[in-house]
């Protein structure tokens, strides 16, 4: 995982990898991110060490936290750290292996398979926390039925991309977004299709829940200035649901090196400078007088 104020500069050679995808990972039909779990493990960044501080601050350190969508542990492993229990759920058993895989000494967590319809068969909670996942929810359903699992006293609480920055929707984000844009489209894949398959309004996540049970809300932002490298690029590439190995199959070879060029056309330095900003958002139940 990247550390603080870095980008996959350290990252080993991507090659290797690519042309290893037989190596016992399924690309299931109904796994929206099929065959991209390493990748967003090693290439999606972190949300950094202040971030995950001030979220488990928020939430306490005798907490059982759910991790709800945790994808390969991106929040779990690093908030395992300071609370007492992380249950980490999400419907990709690709996901949870490699979450299992690069945490096998932490056993504050418990790796389950399941997803926002799943919620009554957990184990109790105190908290919950997601990370890039809400969005792919029934947002108002999942919040009334949380309302019905966590304590008094629980928090909902979101973290990610600020309103002002992310990916991969914010061009200004993304500085190589434009080159990603040329190859993804000539390969026939459509860098929108996420957002046209998931409970996408044009609701923002403060408004829905604004109006739902969890109407107290506090943010904190954070920003870093991150460094990119090709081959940390082409990872982050085949991270994302749209551009998975699973949806390119035998073409994945063709567009890795397509991209690759294209990129270092574009800028021969292979360097690219990312500002990213990361929000904590945690919601909780107005104070009753």
């Amino acid at each position: 995982m990247q550390g603080e104020g870095t980008g996959p500069l350290r990252r080993g050679p991507l090659s290797a990898q690519i042309h290893s995808r037989s190596d016992g990972f399924s690309f299931m039909e109904d796994d929206l991110f099929g065959g991209a779990a390493p990748y967003y493990a090693k290439y999606r960044p972190t949300y950094g060490s202040a971030a995950i501080e001030h979220l488990a601050g928020a939430l306490g350190t005798g907490s059982r936290v759910l991790d709800l969508g945790c994808g390969p542990g991106t929040i779990a492993i690093p908030l395992a750290s300071w609370v007492k229990t992380v249950l980490a759920v999400d419907p990709a058993e690709e996901m949870l292996a490699e979450g299992r895989r690069i945490a096998a000494d932490i056993p504050r967590i418990t790796w389950m398979r399941g997803d926002s319809t799943t919620l009554h068969a957990l184990p109790p909670f105190d908290h919950v926390v997601m990370g890039r996942s809400f969005h792919w929810m029934d947002r108002r359903a999942v919040l009334a039925e949380l309302d019905e699992l966590l304590p008094p006293c629980g928090a909902m609480a979101l973290i990610g991309p600020g309103r002002l920055s992310g990916e991969p929707w914010q061009p200004s984000a993304q500085p190589w977004q434009p080159v990603e844009r040329r190859i993804c489209e000539a390969f026939g894949l459509d860098i929108n299709a996420a957002a046209n398959c998931f409970h996408a309004t044009e609701e923002h996540h403060h408004e829905v829940l604004a109006t739902s049970p969890f109407s107290e809300l506090e943010s904190r932002t954070f920003t870093r200035r991150l460094m990119w490298d090709v081959e940390g690029l082409v990872g982050l590439q085949l991270s994302y649901s749209y551009s998975s190995p699973g949806v390119l199959g035998d073409r994945l070879p063709v567009f890795v090196e397509a991209l690759r060029k294209a990129l270092l056309a574009d800028n021969p330095a292979g360097r690219w400078e990312q500002e990213l900003t990361t929000e904590v958002l945690i919601a909780r139940r107005p104070v009753r007088n």
